[in-house]
């Protein structure tokens, strides 16, 4: 796994989203946050990190973050994760409650609802295929062990379709979670609907959790970098709620 370590202070762990990598987190931070030790990996398969296994779960990926942190001498953190990182964050946080101090979860699924499954089956080999150079090439700059990674990733996301056990957190599983939660969806958001978004939040059982709906849009039919950019107010709304060391510290907004 490559994972990048900046900065002193408290640990605060990111995760990208699915296709992502770690450096997308530079379209939310402008700079790494004051007071912080940020800890940045490239999930499994993606990015500069490897997948031996050329499969993928989110149990594993939920491993691969616990050996990261357990290497690092990490016995607690926060965390903020972004779809893909989201969803492994609940499995961390389910697993290991202790781990997780406060974490923002954003465009997180409990499980995988139907218009998510329909539009993974879209991933095939074939798809990649009929992607302009241009697109193909931006892929490849990104995720840099050549095509075969890619279309790895391209499975990884098909597999979703007929994945049932990986992902199926009930509302019990959910009230385990200790850590301080922000939970962050888009109003408009394809893929989770709003009733199904407050049946997910009150499956916590910390009162100090919370729901927060971004301002209209549909993250789920735009390109990554404007997926990204409108989350910057929210996840300094986040880092104002969850992550915000002691009133004696100065904060700075990003």
């Amino acid at each position: 796994m490559y994972y990048e370590v900046r900065g002193e202070g408290e640990p605060l762990l990111l995760l990208h989203g699915g296709m992502g990598i770690g450096n997308d987190w530079r379209h939310i931070f402008a700079a790494d946050p004051d007071g912080y030790r940020v800890i940045v990996p490239d999930l499994r398969g993606h990015g500069q990190s490897t997948n031996p296994a050329r499969r993928f779960t989110f149990r594993q990926c939920r491993r691969d973050i616990l050996a990261l942190l357990d290497h690092l001498r990490i016995a607690r953190t926060k965390a903020i994760g972004m779809s893909m990182g989201a969803k492994t964050l609940l499995h961390v946080a389910t697993m290991q409650p202790d781990r997780i101090a406060a974490m923002v979860l954003v465009s997180a699924t409990p499980y995988f609802p139907q218009p998510l499954r329909t539009a993974a089956a879209q991933f095939t080999r074939e798809a990649f295929e009929r992607l302009s150079d241009a697109e193909r090439n931006v892929l490849r700059s990104r995720h840099v062990h050549g095509d075969e990674q890619i279309l790895q990733l391209y499975d990884m996301t098909r597999s979703f379709a007929t994945s049932y056990d990986d992902m199926a957190f009930t509302p019990t599983l959910l009230g385990t979670i200790t850590a301080r939660t922000l939970i962050v969806h888009g109003d408009r958001e394809l893929f989770i609907r709003s009733r199904w978004r407050l049946s997910y939040f009150a499956g916590f059982r910390n009162r100090r959790s919370g729901l927060y709906r971004m301002a209209p849009m549909d993250l789920c039919s735009v390109r990554w970098r404007r997926r990204l950019l409108p989350l910057r107010w929210s996840i300094s709304q986040a880092r104002h709620r969850l992550l915000a060391r002691s009133s004696s510290r100065p904060r700075r907004r990003v």
